[in-house]
């Protein structure tokens, strides 16, 4: 019997969450079986009204028991409708997991679903999801986060990572890399969320400047020295240096070093890979260069932060040969 797969809509829910949706479908056409079925649904049934004014029509939720509930994310967080909030206490109870996109989170949040779990939402709103709900455990740096039945995404497109991370929990990897492929989608990013609201802080006025951090964190392995950014904006680099400082506040060497920092620790928090080849991945070069980096700016080594973070997900996995 195939999964009945819910998404959970309620007026000015994000539209773009219908894009976790198609991670299903595709797997059911990989799999070559129907194992999924799935339906848009909301507290009461009938038309619900998108942010983008994209009208759809749902079902009830009912007394309906579903495999997977996908709780949508408003683009504007409001409170939300007392009859939402009751229809999700009854339902996520009775399906064996619930899943929030994005702002989601503030919807299972205030029906109490994230009381005591490890959740993520959107980098720019974590901190008030957490001054609101301060039992929940925030790790806001992470695309999506698994905690028990209770799985939770970072904004907007993380929806995708977190579907392509429930297809592969239930018919494994292989298949979650198929459904990627046939998305045109990583099927897992390199870099939690401060990679993105990193580059948002830094972000400078000129589009130059912009497409300088751009290119820098598509790049992140190569060599990027002030001439190549330079080069890469047409300005020589004199100018960029003085221009990108004034812009962004800081040097290009320490925002070149600060956005590798920041794809590095999210590697070592994934658990997957050796420090060797995280430091070549992430553009240090080697492991003294990178262990030096992460002592000078978050005081401990690379292995240090690795083994806590293995702590924290409970599980400790062998070092991988270099």
């Amino acid at each position: 019997m195939a999964a009945r797969i819910a998404l959970v809509v309620f007026p000015g829910f994000q539209i773009l969450d219908f894009a976790a949706l198609t991670a299903f479908e595709i797997a059911n056409k990989i799999h070559g079986s129907p194992r999924y079925s799935v339906e848009t649904v909301s507290h009461s049934g009938g038309i619900v009204i998108s942010s983008a004014g994209v009208p759809v029509d749902t079902k009830p939720i009912g007394r309906r028991a579903y495999d997977t509930l996908l709780i949508a994310g408003p683009t504007v967080v409001t409170p939300p409708e007392p009859e939402l909030l009751d229809a999700l206490r009854r339902a996520s109870p009775r399906a064996r997991r619930t899943a929030c996109l994005c702002t989601g989170a503030f919807v299972a949040a205030a029906a109490g679903l994230l009381a005591g779990r490890r959740v993520t939402t959107h980098w720019a709103l974590g901190h008030e999801l957490k001054k609101l709900y301060p039992d929940i455990e925030l790790d806001d740096d992470k695309i999506f986060v698994n905690d028990g039945p209770m799985w939770t995404s970072a904004g907007m497109s993380a929806c995708i990572d977190l579907a392509l991370g429930l297809v592969g929990e239930d018919l494994g990897t292989e298949v979650s890399k198929a459904v990627a492929r046939m998305m045109v989608v990583y099927h897992r990013r390199t870099g939690g969320q401060s990679q993105f609201s990193s580059l948002s802080q830094m972000d400078g006025g000129s589009d130059r400047i912009r497409s300088a951090l751009l290119f820098a964190r598509e790049n992140l392995r190569q060599e990027l020295s002030v001439e190549r950014l330079a080069e890469h904006v047409h300005w020589s680099p004199r100018h960029f240096s003085r221009a990108f400082r004034e812009q962004t506040g800081h040097s290009p060497a320490k925002a070149i070093e600060k956005l590798r920092l920041e794809a590095a620790l999210s590697l070592l928090e994934d658990g997957h890979d050796a420090i060797g080849r995280i430091a070549a991945q992430t553009g240090f070069g080697d492991e003294e260069r990178m262990r030096r980096a992460f002592v000078r700016t978050y005081g401990k080594s690379p292995q240090a932060m690795q083994r806590e973070a293995r702590q924290r997900t409970g599980y400790d996995m062998p070092e991988m040969a270099h």
